[in-house]
């Protein structure tokens, strides 16, 4: 049986570990080496069943897992694919989780994308569909999955009281403008897209806050902190001589960064801990209670963002 254990790791506040047997979790962007596998990998082990998803080979996922965890856990563990820069993945990821007639207590939206960490990019690189690739992954893909399982989430909230929607955002988000969102004037920068994407995904945290806590389901947004993951690897994906001099010091970087396990303690933290200690539609970093930048208190903003959302999101709720 689990006990109540606070304390620290590196320096990193740990979140209160409780016993989560009977609580399903998704978590989204779980490759191994990231914040959403050392997330998945620490509820699993504190006894909830958990739906992990991976662009591709979700098999191999799981099986990571299971070589981390004891035997008694591998029942737990839901692996699925999921691409969110793709409508029809997003469609067959709900399908699939259905068919399985899963419950789902705490949707963890970790998965996203940093691309183009030198700013090389002059023009947006587009998704399949026509949209600026990270705002598609980040904001789009996102609002999308968590729409089409809010019904999910308000059924367990019928009987727990408590269903949560947890969005990993950054600090960056304070490089997104509200005046971006419908009348963008600013020349494209990378850097400035994703802290758009991570804006958004603030406003839909208040969205879901305003919408659906009155059901049982809160929302939580949170910055992770400075986190050693594949993130950045990806970032400077072929950029020649950066990237080898960067995989050269990658254990000096790693003195001065987080682990996963130490960057998840927020996600968890908001996820697992008491809803009467956590504020609904706020902004957490190291486990606390944080300010999030001036442009995320509009509320006006947040509520036309949600009334944009593109049909494709908004249809098919009950479904």
């Amino acid at each position: 049986m689990f006990g109540k254990i606070q304390g620290f790791i590196g320096g990193a506040k740990m979140a209160e570990v409780t016993c989560l047997q009977g609580r399903h979790f998704i978590v989204t962007g779980c490759a191994e080496g990231s914040l959403g596998f050392a997330t998945a990998l620490q509820l699993l082990e504190q006894g909830a069943a958990v739906s992990v998803t991976v662009r591709k080979n979700s098999g191999a996922i799981a099986a990571a897992l299971c070589r981390k965890l004891d035997s008694r856990y591998h029942q737990n563990i839901h692996a699925f694919n999921l691409d969110l820069s793709r409508y029809a993945s997003v469609e067959a990821f709900i399908h699939a989780y259905k068919t399985k007639a899963l419950a789902l207590d705490v949707l963890i939206n970790n998965a996203g994308i940093h691309l183009d960490l030198l700013s090389r990019w002059t023009s947006p690189q587009l998704s399949a569909d026509g949209f600026e690739l990270q705002w598609r992954v980040n904001y789009l893909g996102t609002a999308h999955l968590t729409y089409r399982l809010l019904p999910l989430l308000q059924t367990s909230a019928e009987i727990s009281g408590d269903s949560r929607v947890v969005n990993v955002v950054s600090q960056l988000h304070s490089k997104g403008l509200n005046t971006e969102f419908f009348n963008p004037q600013r020349p494209y920068n990378s850097w400035n897209a994703y802290g758009q994407s991570k804006l958004a995904l603030v406003h839909l945290t208040r969205s879901v806050d305003r919408h659906f806590s009155k059901t049982g389901v809160t929302a939580y947004c949170l910055h992770p902190g400075a986190v050693y993951t594949n993130v950045a690897g990806k970032g400077l994906a072929d950029t020649g001589m950066i990237e080898k001099v960067r995989n050269a010091l990658a254990p000096v970087e790693k003195l001065f960064m987080k682990t996963p396990k130490q960057g998840a303690q927020t996600q968890i933290h908001c996820a697992t801990a008491a809803k009467d200690t956590l504020v609904s539609g706020k902004y957490y970093r190291s486990t606390h209670l944080a300010s999030a930048s001036a442009e995320a208190d509009d509320a006006d903003v947040a509520e036309k963002l949600w009334g944009e959302l593109p049909p494709w999101v908004m249809s098919n709720q009950a479904s």
